[in-house]
C-alpha cells in the first residue's frame, strides 16, 4: 500500500507542472531603452493586438519579431502606460 501511495505521488509531482504549464508560465521581457521588466500577460495582449493594428502590422507572435520591432512595442506601450490596467 505505501509503494502505491509514494507512486501516485511521484507522479502527480512529475505531471503537475505539465498540466499547469501553460496557463502558470508567462513570458518576462526587459525593456532595454526603458530599463524595466514586462510581464506578458492577457493585458499586454490587448496591447500588442493595438499596436500591429494601430501599426498595420500582420499579426505575429511578439518573440518572432526582430529586436527593432519589440524596441518599437515597447516604445509604443510607454507613450500608453495610462491605459495600462
Amino acid at each position: 500500500m505505501r509503494r502505491l501511495i509514494v507512486t501516485l505521488a511521484v507522479a502527480t509531482a512529475l505531471t503537475t507542472p505539465v498540466v499547469m504549464g501553460g496557463c502558470a508560465v508567462r513570458a518576462r521581457y526587459y525593456d532595454t531603452d526603458h530599463h524595466d521588466y514586462h510581464r506578458w500577460d492577457h493585458h499586454e495582449d490587448r496591447f500588442y493586438l493595438q499596436w500591429e493594428s494601430e501599426t498595420h502590422r500582420d499579426h505575429r507572435n511578439f518573440r518572432d519579431r526582430d529586436q527593432r520591432e519589440q524596441q518599437e512595442y515597447w516604445n509604443w506601450r510607454h507613450q500608453h502606460e495610462q491605459n495600462q490596467h
